[in-house]
């Protein structure tokens, strides 16, 4: 909102008004405010919890410290929500398709884990939700996403188009130690299109409309079901994916600002004509933008780990963890970088493959000996650690650091090929 308003004072010769049309400057207020929000305001958020008795209700796992933890405030996740929407509201342009893309899915995400926080607390179901209806919320916001990159007409690239009529642009391409110049002529052309990034790949674009191409007359409509599909998929791996990760203090709030501040320079240089050129990977125009979401996001997971750090003051509940994840999905999706998820998102992943793998080989080593085994002390992976006796802070600690390396594996993509 303020971004219109400034954007009318500087039509008018406003002094410093221009200022507000570089998303630099939006994207740095939009931290600025994130982190006054969730650590100031949240403060109140908290006490508010505490006379609610919005309290945790904790499970004897045998965890050192666990019980401690009872009666801590939950719902937390309501701070990261407001620390994310109000700066985004205040700073992106609104009429962008991204940004309300983005709004769209952190609300409904967020509504999700808050009715399975309300259930759990205000109703005392230790179960909350039940499992068929938050998959079917996450289907969901899937579908809404899916139908939206798929179908809407402001989701663009930008293309090079070969034309002989068009400008020449003079490259170079080294190969062998042999620096070759190359001259080609094209022009960029904004096109409807399902590619997305294969990291690795030095052809690394693959287009989702190739899968159905088989389907003649109505290759289109099935490409935008098969879409959907991928996308209701990514999203509800993810979102769990970082509901199973928050388990220790810290844990999930850390990784998902390590994972946010790198999907920020991703949109920064998708949005960016020459950067993407540069880099040589897809330019989605408009996608820049993104980079006020991401920088309220960032900074809503930092100022929530004020009070989420070891010990936690507060923590951030289902209303958080499921929102969080479900971000990250949507956002990569945003800039068509999904298939970097398993790389990018590695601690997110293994968290949730060390419940898979303790779930599936407990249920076949019962049906195979009679009696079930397991190949962790306990799952998810940071409760493995737990019972091996190492320190809760310790735990998250190395995993940020993890994380860390991951992201710039992550980076190296760009160019690793």
């Amino acid at each position: 909102m303020l971004y219109y308003l400034f954007h009318y004072l500087n039509s008018l010769d406003f002094p410093g008004a221009g200022v507000f049309e570089y998303i630099s400057f939006r994207a740095a207020m939009a931290v600025i405010v994130s982190l006054i929000i969730s650590m100031i305001f949240g403060k109140r958020i908290i006490q508010k919890l505490q006379m609610l008795q919005v309290g945790e209700i904790v499970r004897d796992l045998g965890l050192e410290g666990q019980m401690k933890k009872q009666g801590t405030p939950t719902m937390g996740g309501l701070i990261i929500l407001a620390a994310i929407l109000i700066p985004t509201l205040l700073f992106a342009k609104l009429d962008n398709i991204y940004v309300i893309l983005m709004l769209v899915s952190t609300v409904m995400l967020g509504a999700i884990g808050f009715i399975d926080d309300y259930i759990k607390v205000f109703k005392k179901n230790k179960e909350g939700l039940a499992g068929k209806f938050k998959v079917l919320g996450q289907i969901m916001v899937g579908i809404v996403v899916g139908t939206i990159l798929y179908f809407n007409d402001g989701v663009v690239v930008k293309q090079k188009i070969v034309d002989a009529n068009a400008p020449a642009h003079v490259s170079y391409q080294i190969e062998n130690d042999v620096e070759t110049r190359v001259v080609e002529n094209y022009s960029w052309k904004e096109v409807k299109s399902t590619l997305t990034t294969i990291p690795f790949l030095k052809n690394n674009e693959f287009d989702y409309a190739a899968l159905t191409t088989w389907a003649g007359k109505y290759a289109y409509l099935l490409g935008g079901i098969l879409f959907i599909l991928i996308v209701i998929i990514i999203v509800t791996a993810v979102s769990n994916g970082a509901n199973m990760t928050d388990g220790l203090d810290g844990l999930a709030t850390g990784t998902s600002a390590i994972i946010g501040v790198t999907l920020a320079i991703f949109a920064y240089v998708s949005g960016n004509t020459i950067f993407a050129e540069y880099l040589n990977i897809m330019y989605i125009p408009n996608s820049g933008e993104l980079v006020i979401f991401s920088a309220a996001f960032v900074g809503a997971c930092v100022g929530f780990l004020w009070y989420n750090s070891y010990p936690a003051q507060v923590f951030m509940g289902d209303t958080g963890s499921l929102a969080l994840g479900g971000i990250i999905a949507v956002f990569a999706l945003s800039v068509r970088k999904e298939m970097l998820i398993p790389l990018l998102c590695g601690i997110f992943l293994i968290e949730n493959l060390s419940v898979m793998i303790q779930v599936g080989y407990f249920k076949y080593s019962k049906k195979k000996y009679g009696e079930g085994r397991r190949v962790f002390l306990m799952a998810p992976l940071h409760h493995h650690f737990q019972k091996k006796n190492m320190h809760e802070a310790k735990i998250v600690a190395r995993f940020w650091i993890i994380g860390i390396m991951l992201a710039l594996l992550t980076f190296v993509t760009l160019k690793l090929r």
